[in-house]
């Protein structure tokens, strides 16, 4: 009986190791190629995380900035966000991900830039673009990087061929949050002049980031307001029921601060902002 237990052990051994045997010479799963001409890209800013989303599907794109997923902070309609994944930013988590290409501010912290670098990472960095002009030559270089050429064409080619308005300039100051001013060698003041809007703020003789307070809103009021921030005085009731001869309407603040899509977006606000106050007596 022992002499069986010892036969049918062996015979279990042998077959188990011709088990092992059979699978090591059968063939190996195949492995996806890579696809090279578009690589998976993981970005860092909300800027580049607008452009991105109308260049590449989800699949292509393994996070997005965390901003993005802020309302208050994302350039990106919300549905649009929840269909990609997010980071926090931290270079570790940049590295586990693996992405071929990471886009990011040209304010990327140096340590993290350095830290994604020596882990074999691609890192490109993109500015703030000051113009519609460098909007559009922003989005074609980030098409480029991406592989999708093509589609970067057809976004910058709708950024750069804007319809003029019609009618003289109307005067208009934009209120930003903080109760400031932009400057006039800004994107969103050249999409206003565009718009057929003159610059309040520089007829004040104010410059980038100048404040201006309710009194002086009041005090010399423009024909229209464009009220993108929420401090006291940009909610005060004298806004609605002081100001007869101005037209009073809210700008969102996520039109003001990027390029690519978002100047589609603000293009349209702005000539219906337009519209309202050309219908005023």
């Amino acid at each position: 009986m022992a002499r069986d237990r010892i036969t049918t052990g062996l015979r279990g051994r042998c077959a188990g190791a011709l088990l092992l045997a059979l699978a090591a010479c059968a063939p190996a799963a195949p492995v996806p190629p890579k696809d090279t001409a578009h690589p998976t890209i993981l970005s860092l800013n909300p800027c580049l995380d607008a452009i991105l989303v109308e260049l590449a599907p989800p699949e292509q794109v393994l996070a997005l900035s965390h901003y993005s997923r802020d309302p208050s902070s994302s350039s990106i309609p919300p549905d649009t966000a929840a269909r990609y994944g997010v980071t926090g930013g931290t270079a570790e988590e940049v590295i586990a991900a693996r992405p071929d290409l990471v886009l990011a501010s040209i304010f990327l912290p140096q340590p993290t830039r350095s830290a994604l670098e020596r882990a074999g990472l691609r890192v490109e960095t993109f500015g703030s673009p000051t113009s519609i002009a460098e909007s559009a030559e922003q989005v074609r270089a980030v098409a480029a990087l991406a592989g999708r050429a093509s589609e970067g064409e057809a976004l910058a080619a709708r950024i750069a061929a804007p319809a003029r308005p019609p009618g003289a300039p109307i005067d208009a100051l934009l209120w930003q949050p903080g109760e400031i001013v932009a400057g006039e060698q800004t994107l969103v003041a050249e999409l206003l002049r565009e718009a057929g809007f003159a610059s309040d703020a520089a007829r004040r003789g104010l410059g980038q980031a100048d404040r201006v307070s309710l009194e002086s809103v009041l005090a010399d009021p423009p024909q229209v307001l464009l009220v993108a921030g929420d401090a006291a005085g940009q909610r005060h009731p004298m806004l609605a029921g002081g100001l007869y001869r101005t037209h009073v309407a809210s700008f969102d603040p996520s039109l003001i601060y990027c390029g690519g899509p978002t100047i589609l977006r603000a293009r349209e606000r702005l000539a219906q902002i337009r519209a309202e106050a050309e219908r005023m007596p």
